[in-house]
């Protein structure tokens, strides 16, 4: 009985360090996601700024900005989606994978974010043209924007895409949207005639194609701030779980340990008792 005893008894005690690691990955995850909300003011403050810029800097054109027309159906696609780089995140990666490879069409390139999510695709035979780590901080999220910005240009410059659908995970039920990223569309501005006339160092073209530049980049930025919080909160679930099942499975082994240990007590009282009988 003792072996078993002992065996009920290293399981017990996995069962807590398993517990308190959960706990701890529990409480990393909450941290972080609620981090990720305070920074998102911060982003979509900036990008309302440049929105007023943007409305402001095209009442200077002579002639009102073209309409936007939207690339045609035959028009080179890419989906940028944007997964988890670590686990433990449930369902995260296949509700934004499945709404990828919904708008994948024929030809259509698929960049992707996130190793959890590589690995995903590639079990689903998807071909990526290109991937990077996600960020698992949040002030890896200025940098990682700024290589997106470029890798989108330099793919916009070759001629390789006209249309860039960004897929992305919500926050708070675990929706995931896709989106528009280009071609970029300026009748999203309201026109409005700054209040006193500019000095202007730049073409108003030049500044307004500099200022869409920005606007990209901060799209990005809360993109990947949105999705950072998204996968957060899905950790956070997962956790809550795993920490019900680590608790149920301890309250298991604590009876077992109690039931073991009793039945080993009572042999030892069964074998003094009958060693007295003894002549």
């Amino acid at each position: 009985m003792s072996g078993r005893l002992g065996e009920v008894s290293q399981h017990l005690a996995t069962t807590r360090e398993l517990g308190m690691i959960v706990a701890a990955m529990r409480g990393i995850a909450a941290a972080r996601s609620q981090e990720a909300r305070q920074q998102l003011d911060g982003v979509r403050a900036y990008a309302q700024t440049l929105n007023t810029a943007l409305g402001e800097a095209l009442a200077l054109l002579p002639e009102p900005p073209p309409a936007h027309t939207p690339a045609g159906e035959g028009a080179p696609l890419l989906v940028l989606a944007l997964c988890a780089e670590q686990g433990f995140v449930g369902p995260f990666n296949e509700r934004v994978l499945d709404v990828a490879q919904e708008l994948l069409g024929t030809g259509a390139a698929l960049w992707l974010l996130g190793e959890r999510g590589v690995l995903g695709a590639r079990e689903r035979g998807l071909a990526l043209d290109w991937t990077a780590p996600m960020a698992v901080r949040l002030d890896e999220v200025p940098m990682l924007a700024s290589r997106l910005s470029e890798a989108l240009y330099a793919s916009l410059g070759a001629g390789t895409l006209q249309r860039v659908l960004l897929v992305h995970a919500q926050p708070g039920r675990g929706e995931v949207c896709a989106r528009v990223l280009l071609p970029f569309d300026y009748s999203r501005f309201a026109v409005a005639p700054p209040r006193q006339a500019p000095h202007l160092t730049l073409p108003p073209t030049q500044l307004i194609s500099a200022l869409a530049g920005e606007y990209l980049y901060a799209e990005l930025c809360e993109a990947l701030v949105l999705s950072f919080s998204a996968e957060n909160e899905a950790r956070l679930q997962a956790m809550v779980a795993a920490q019900s099942n680590v608790e149920a499975r301890r309250d298991e082994l604590l009876a077992e340990f109690r039931r073991v240990r009793q039945d080993e007590i009572t042999e030892e009282i069964i074998e003094l008792s009958a060693s007295r009988l003894k002549p």
